[in-house]
């Protein structure tokens, strides 16, 4: 592989019109990929330890994406994109996986899909302070509200107080909503898929031998239902997913993409009833549904 010249000023990639007839199927099909990480991750932590289940998850989903590099003979990214792929490989390879597997110990997903259900507001605020826009007082509203009925939901759930779970899931949005906020501004000038393909790369060093250590110290019991969760959260969830997602994003627009997330966390719900057996409070699809009115004014107003 070559590298690019740093010295190239970028350039916006131009999207071809044939190309944004199909970005909206190919954006759902990520947040249906999306949707299921929780239940996906469950089911590994049947049969492997949260450290193991995280490590192994991303040297798999490094294997696949460095194998398309490769195929592809993708250049090697500009000096000057490192520093935020590496951003990226902590927020969305490493910290949100690692704190959401952490959390799913002792949480259930329909909670876990609950609280992440934040993202949205938790990405589009660090974005305006990370590119220096200046969101209307309706998205600051709408966002605090969003913030507000998902602290509510948590402590009511948790007893009157938040739980290590409940730190966990808070940290991982952060994380997650700094990783997703670097990924797209890179995005704008190189393809979004290369952008979450490098950072897995990027990790290798560090994922392998960490793989390696949980593996010698965390029992493994290999199972129908373990063996396809590591596998839907390495392929579909850490690779696949981010690859139709980003190429839908990048064909429709940020906007267009962000109202179909809206509705992840209630297909997660769904997930968790269907593939988990678990039983929803009547809380949990009730603050679902207000966090996506909160997140659609946001996006109404962010303009």
């Amino acid at each position: 592989m070559r590298a690019q010249s740093s010295a190239t000023a970028p350039t916006r990639i131009a999207v071809p019109a044939p190309a944004r007839s199909f970005g909206t199927v190919q954006a759902a099909l990520g947040v249906a990929a999306f949707s299921l990480t929780f239940p996906a991750t469950a089911w590994g932590l049947e049969g492997f330890g949260p450290w193991s289940l995280v490590a192994v998850r991303s040297v798999l989903a490094a294997l696949v994406a460095g194998g398309c590099l490769l195929a592809l003979r993708i250049p090697l990214p500009a000096r000057a994109h490192w520093p935020g792929l590496a951003v990226v490989a902590a927020g969305v390879v490493v910290g949100f996986p690692l704190l959401t597997t952490l959390a799913l110990r002792t949480s259930t997903t329909a909670h876990a899909a609950v609280v992440v259900g934040l993202l949205p507001l938790t990405t589009a605020l660090l974005s305006a302070l990370r590119v220096g826009t200046r969101p209307s007082r309706t998205f600051w509203a709408a966002a605090l509200a969003g913030a507000a009925a998902v602290v509510a939901f948590t402590v009511q759930q948790s007893g009157g107080a938040l739980t290590t779970a409940d730190l966990y899931l808070f940290a991982a949005l952060l994380v997650c909503a700094a990783g997703y906020t670097e990924g797209g501004r890179l995005a704008r000038t190189m393809p979004g898929w290369q952008v979450i393909a490098w950072a897995l790369v990027l990790c290798l060093p560090l994922s392998v031998p960490a793989a390696a250590l949980a593996l010698s110290h965390e029992p493994v019991h290999l199972g129908a239902h373990s063996v396809a969760g590591l596998l839907w959260v390495a392929a579909g969830s850490q690779f696949l997913g981010l690859v139709v997602w980003y190429r839908g994003m990048a064909a429709i627009g940020i906007p267009k993409a962000s109202q179909l997330q809206l509705a992840q966390p209630l297909l997660t719900l769904v997930w968790s009833v269907l593939l988990l057996g678990e039983h929803l409070t009547v809380a949990a699809p009730l603050t679902a549904a207000a966090v996506l009115v909160c997140i659609a004014v946001t996006q109404r107003a962010r303009g």
